[in-house]
């Protein structure tokens, strides 16, 4: 088993997009280099940080078919809410046709929901934004999160990842008449947008930071419509929801380079860990199936190129 140190991390119709320009936002932080009577010790806490933002983000419980505690008061209320995204192309989006969600998270989402339920008009897909998927988890609105939901060392102390189910690393849209060549040169002196409460927050703001200013939006989708108003230089986000953004938006492309690779995974109560295991489960069993594999195929495999198990996480 090996340790990883990670950091912690929405598509409709274009006709919808100038809807959302009109939200919140806010900027980066900076600071001073630390003088020489400081140094020191900053740089033991700094050390002391590293450790403990240090764990295994492969772990979780063993999975099994069993019904536990959890997984029996989900099945007594006849309802398993699932939060989802509605604003993420191709991973889960509104069909302006049939007014339903689709894509690759919202297939393995109702995959996950019929195989504890038994049923799949039992199974209610929740959308909620990125910035209040751990409140939502927390606070009983919903019982999962199956919204590309990056695994981290800072997120495990608040919720219950299942095991990963999909790989992914950060990368940078800009528009197309942007010079820049490759992600450091669309990022530095730029204004950069991130979804509030994203991985993409933490990197773009990290030790390397190098954006002249940081705007935060409720989800990534927001941040599309800022870049294609010109408000914004680039924006940051997960190499899948970078594609699904890219053939959504012909305007926008996205450059060479990537950063911090990383892995997404199911989330839930860290007090229900028969759920967790059944979660597992079902995980497990969607992709020895092949169902994960054919989901790729319809959804993401158009846009992302690589093959599906290049995606599938296995724990090195």
């Amino acid at each position: 088993m090996r340790t990883r140190t990670v950091r912690t991390r929405s598509a409709a119709a274009l006709a919808v997009l100038a809807a959302c320009a009109a939200v919140l936002g806010g900027g980066g932080p900076s600071g001073a280099a630390p003088t020489a009577a400081t140094a020191a010790p900053q740089a033991v806490q700094q050390d002391q940080q590293a450790q403990d933002n240090t764990c295994d983000i492969y772990k979780s419980v063993p999975p099994s078919n069993d019904d536990g505690r959890a997984v029996k008061a989900v099945k007594a209320k006849h309802s398993l809410v699932i939060g989802v995204d509605q604003n993420s192309y191709r991973w889960g989006s509104r069909n302006p046709n049939t007014g339903q969600i689709e894509g690759f998270d919202i297939d393995l989402a109702r995959a996950i929901g019929t195989a504890i339920m038994g049923d799949p008009e039992k199974v209610v897909l929740k959308p909620v934004a990125t910035a209040d998927r751990i409140d939502a988890v927390q606070k009983g609105r919903v019982d999962l999160i199956v919204r590309t939901m990056t695994v981290s060392c800072k997120r495990m102390e608040d919720v219950a990842f299942s095991k990963p189910y999909f790989n992914i690393t950060q990368r940078v849209l800009v528009p197309k008449a942007s010079p820049a060549k490759n992600l450091d040169e669309a990022i530095a002196g730029r204004t950069v947008c991130v979804a509030k409460g994203s991985t993409a927050f933490d990197v773009v703001n990290g030790p390397k930071k190098t954006a002249k200013q940081v705007v935060t939006r409720e989800n990534q989708l927001d941040c599309l419509v800022l870049m294609q108003l010109g408000k914004v230089d680039a924006t940051m986000t997960d190499d899948g929801l970078a594609a699904g953004q890219a053939a959504q938006d012909q305007t926008v492309r996205i450059v060479d380079g990537d950063t911090q690779p990383e892995v997404i995974g199911v989330a839930m109560l860290k007090t229900s860990p028969d759920l967790t295991a059944r979660v597992n489960q079902v995980l497990a069993d969607y992709h020895a199936s092949g169902e994960w594999g054919r989901s790729y195929d319809r959804w993401l495999k158009p846009y992302m190129l690589n093959d599906a198990e290049r995606y599938w996480p296995v724990p090195h």
